[in-house]
């Protein structure tokens, strides 16, 4: 493969303390390591925090696609690299690719959108031609993950949405521009899927006593707004789709204290067999509650 354009952006290790109850890689510790590879990519261009801040500018993540290939398991290694996929007109599509450093697998694809704003309005400002310059330099032809495939429909309104987490913003999930990192909304719609799926009967007392899961393999994200240290966040999650095995969810965060939306997910994950680590039919009774649950497009 050309490696021309692709720059490593991290390297470690899965930590014990970051894997879940599917017993592999939490998927908000992935948005830490893309914080971490954003940052080295921005810096390397010219666009980080330092070098914008005597122009009271930043990059913000407006956005994007994960596509989750292969699981991270506890003790793995693993390493990113990055590079830009599009420069456009204000901002940028990165392109992270998460690979196993034992045997070199690509684990996960994550396609981001980023915009430069002004950070006290975060209205959007052009690129410089020399930051376009500098971006271009380091652009790769990468068609998009999700090419061919049709985004499926939001839901326009409030129906089958249940109440799923409520709680504030704390000092250590800020990044670097002092708002809520990528990592804290993600943890925040992982627990939130808990209370939909229990919803119709898919409950930790289900999971443990089944061997059974919910595990992900595809996010389609936006970043509106922003929360910071303090704010109140609230999720809001329902049912878009239920299959044999698959099921669809999609979730809206507020700030609780103004009512703006700040983020949205939109999470496709399977009923996974622990032991066998394979997608299991859902039994009827639950698939069949789950269908009576399903929001209204």
């Amino acid at each position: 493969m050309d490696n021309a354009g692709w720059l490593e952006t991290y390297r470690g290790t899965v930590y014990r303390w970051e894997v879940d109850q599917v017993d592999h890689f939490t998927v908000a510790f992935y948005f830490a390591r893309f914080e971490d590879a954003t940052d080295a990519i921005l810096h390397v261009i010219g666009l980080d925090l330092q070098a914008l801040e005597g122009v009271g500018q930043a990059c913000v993540t407006t956005g994007g696609y994960v596509r989750y290939r292969r699981e991270l398991r506890v003790a793995d290694i693993l390493h990113m690299r990055t590079a830009i996929a599009a420069v456009e007109d204000d901002g940028l599509r990165l392109v992270h690719e998460v690979l196993d450093s034992g045997d070199g697998a690509l684990c996960t694809t994550f396609e981001q959108q980023v915009a430069l704003v002004d950070r006290a309005s975060r209205a959007r400002r052009p690129l410089t031609p020399k930051q376009r310059e500098a971006a271009l330099a380091r652009r790769v032809d990468v068609a998009p993950a999700d090419e061919g495939q049709t985004a499926p429909a939001s839901p326009s309104g409030d129906d089958g949405f249940v109440d799923s987490s409520r709680d504030a913003i704390k000092p250590a999930e800020a990044n670097v521009l002092g708002e809520a990192g990528m990592a804290a909304y993600i943890h925040r719609f992982s627990a939130a899927n808990s209370q939909v799926l229990a919803a119709f009967g898919f409950t930790p007392a289900y999971s443990r006593g089944e061997r059974r899961a919910y595990s992900t393999f595809e996010f389609r994200l936006s970043f509106p707004g922003a929360l910071r240290v303090g704010d109140l966040a609230h999720v809001r999650t329902a049912l878009l789709h239920v299959g044999n095995s698959s099921i669809r969810i999609y979730h809206r965060l507020v700030n609780a204290r103004t009512g703006e939306l700040v983020a949205t997910l939109e999470q496709a994950g399977v009923h996974l067999d622990l032991d066998a680590r394979r997608p299991a039919p859902l039994p009827p009774a639950l698939r069949e509650r789950a269908l009576t649950l399903l929001a209204r497009k």
